[in-house]
């Protein structure tokens, strides 16, 4: 039942899974492969700011292996992550510092106060997530890689609490608009709910369909990669169908199903727009994906680049430019309300009990904030200089990392459609 164009939009379904399928997600995949990109330094022990938890998810699938040091590839492990020309020059040098904190002593007095401002930019008003405090002892580094977003077990009241306080206290809806097919409640098959989220301004609607397409996105991984056999010899990773019918059948989830695949594609959309707005950024030529390999660092930039000119080339972008176009003041006010609404999100992911689920959690957050900081930055974008620092405008690597592996989750899951309708009309 997904197909045809999406509400708010000039786009249609069959459009971006052509796109994404047979051109963009190859790219990416081989891109998020790299060493610049599977590496993402996350705290996975600050405790939840909402309420008491100890409830952590005992199975082994839940667990996070962090990276030995020595894994990490020297070039990101020395801190040179503000990309100046520099900095990375200054790479080797800084292997030599035992401690993050160390770095500076090696830097000219101009790049220390330049890095200070960066700081104070990451720290700044226009972020829309609750960065982790990757200095923090208990940040560590984590091989993407090796730890796959997959089905872990983790379900039931815990699960369920988490998405519920995303949706009763962060998607700007009154408590007495009930959320379709929210448990042990008077369904009236969503129609008080549609009603509101109609009745809404854009952007208040475009914020929950964001999240909507986010859960619906996890949801299709956890099926996509279920756990199909557990025997002592060997554990089999595959598409699990019928538990993807439960999520999102028409029938079985009353017609609820579709409207949140619908969801997931207005997510890619806005991303989709987010990397092909933030392209000048990544073209200056002292834009490194400083490594430390400078061979493999180069070759990356420029499938980077590619990736970025193939999102700029897609044809029906979502046009942001309907967002926060009113009355100067209640713009500004609503965009504030949205900043503050998403970074309590990505607040709430310090209390998912099962620590794969966090780790995937924190970043697909940090990936979605990153985007809407780059879509509120146009003005700064366009006006950042070929060469030097870019002090309006400014993106760590931890905001870098998050950005694609993110759109990789979305992208994923669009390719996975794909294939579990091919499983199903196998089936019929």
């Amino acid at each position: 039942q997904v197909t045809g164009y999406l509400d708010d939009c000039t786009c249609d379904v069959e459009t971006i899974d052509a796109f994404n399928n047979y051109k963009l997600f190859p790219r990416l995949n081989e891109l998020l492969e790299s060493d610049y990109f599977r590496y993402y330094k996350v705290n996975l022990q600050k405790p939840c700011p909402f309420w008491e938890d100890n409830s952590h998810c005992g199975m082994r699938d839940c667990a996070v292996q962090p990276c030995p040091s020595d894994e990490v590839p020297d070039g990101i492990r020395s801190g040179s992550y503000k990309y100046s020309e520099e900095a990375n020059n200054l790479a080797d040098e800084c292997e030599e510092a035992k401690r993050l904190g160390a770095v500076d002593d090696s830097l000219s007095k101009e790049t220390r106060q330049a890095v200070l401002r960066w700081a104070q930019h990451d720290d700044s008003s226009d972020s829309f997530c609750e960065a982790d405090d990757i200095h923090s002892p208990d940040a560590e580094y984590v091989d993407l890689l090796l730890n796959p977003e997959r089905y872990t077990g983790y379900k039931g009241p815990d699960a369920w609490k988490i998405w519920n306080s995303i949706y009763e206290e962060n998607c700007f809806k009154p408590q007495n608009v009930k959320r379709p097919l929210a448990s042990g409640r008077g369904d009236d098959g969503g129609h008080t709910f549609y009603k509101w989220l109609k009745g809404v301004c854009v952007e208040k609607r475009a914020f929950y369909r964001l999240i909507s397409g986010l859960h619906a996105s996890i949801n299709i991984h956890l099926s996509a990669r279920y756990l199909l056999q557990d025997t002592w010899s060997e554990k089999k990773w595959g598409p699990n169908v019928t538990e993807f019918q439960q999520r999102f059948d028409e029938v079985l989830t009353s017609g609820e199903g579709p409207r949140r695949l619908k969801n997931l594609y207005f997510l890619y959309l806005i991303e989709l727009r987010a990397l092909s707005k933030v392209l000048p950024f990544f073209e200056r030529p002292s834009f490194q994906l400083y490594t430390g390999n400078k061979s493999q660092d180069a070759e990356m930039k420029h499938l980077l680049l590619e990736i970025l000119h193939l999102a700029k080339s897609f044809p029906l972008h979502f046009d942001e430019n309907s967002f926060f176009a009113g009355n100067k003041k209640e713009a500004a006010k609503l965009k504030e309300e949205f900043r503050l609404h998403f970074k309590n999100i990505s607040r709430i992911m310090d209390c998912v009990g099962c620590f794969k689920c966090r780790l995937w959690g924190k970043l697909q957050t940090q990936g979605l904030g990153t985007a809407l900081k780059i879509l509120f930055s146009e003005n700064l974008i366009e006006k950042i200089p070929e060469s030097g620092p870019s002090y309006g405008f400014q993106l760590t690597r931890q905001e870098i990392v998050a950005l694609f592996n993110a759109f990789g989750r979305v992208s994923t899951s669009v390719k996975e459609l794909e294939n579990f309708r091919n499983l199903l009309q196998n089936m019929r």
